[in-house]
């Protein structure tokens, strides 16, 4: 069977991907890229719901977008370490699904594991371009791969971006993705504790942080991300 996908994007927690960069994953589906996600933990710390309810939404959130894969490695929420087990699990996921482009969580955020997170995925997309360091898969040692690029998307701390993709088109279909995760944000009719996000302007959050973003290269909306190396452009009129 055959994993390879285009892009893999990487989350903390369930959730992580779709807040941030839902619209960049349902732009390039419609364009008939692949497109495979891994949550490292089951967001079992959360104050809202329980990893059966989480794992029901992720699953949801992930019909909606059209992913073709979806991995939960069952790291430790509020606990990522970069130990050798902890990057070897996730060189084993770049090297199924041979990505082109990486997704992960920011370099720095209000919640300690996306910055965690965000080193793990990235130590781990260059290790798994090394020959020496062994992974196996289904019983079968793994060949290297390296991912051309690692892109870092924006979460709750804003971050200057370095590239802004276009997602005007994507907005009210990137907010049904989010909603998927009912336990985590606004309900009129919940009874669980408020959290940063649980509450009804956190859409107007999202919205005006798309808002934010696009302004300054005149797109209505878009998703930001950075990047923690130099980028090479072949054709300058390809820019905007």
């Amino acid at each position: 069977m055959s994993y390879k996908t285009d892009i893999l994007a990487f989350g903390a927690h369930p959730d992580d991907v779709e807040i941030s960069t839902a619209g960049t994953i349902l732009r390039y589906i419609n364009e008939g890229k692949k497109v495979a996600i891994v949550d490292l933990t089951q967001g079992e710390l959360g104050t809202r719901g329980d990893i059966h309810t989480r794992a029901n939404e992720s699953k949801n959130a992930s019909e909606l977008l059209g992913v073709q894969n979806r991995v939960n490695l069952q790291l430790k929420d509020g606990f990522l370490t970069s130990s050798e087990a902890s990057i070897k699990i996730i060189i084993e996921q770049i090297r199924k699904f041979k990505p082109e482009i990486v997704f992960a969580n920011a370099i720095k955020d209000r919640h300690p594991d996306h910055a965690k997170a965000a080193k793990l995925v990235a130590d781990a997309c260059y290790l798994s371009g090394l020959k020496k360091v062994s992974t196996k898969w289904e019983g079968s040692e793994q060949k290297e791969h390296r991912p051309r690029l690692v892109l870092h998307y924006i979460q709750d701390y804003y971050i200057k971006p370095d590239i802004v993709i276009d997602v005007s088109d994507f907005v009210e279909n990137k907010i049904k993705v989010i909603k998927s995760y009912k336990t985590q944000f606004f309900d009129p009719n919940s009874t669980e504790p408020e959290t940063p996000i649980s509450k009804e302007d956190f859409f107007d959050f999202i919205k005006g942080r798309m808002k934010q973003i696009g302004r300054p290269v005149n797109y209505a909306y878009a998703e930001g991300f950075t990047i923690n190396r130099l980028m090479g452009v072949k054709d300058l009129f390809q820019l905007d």
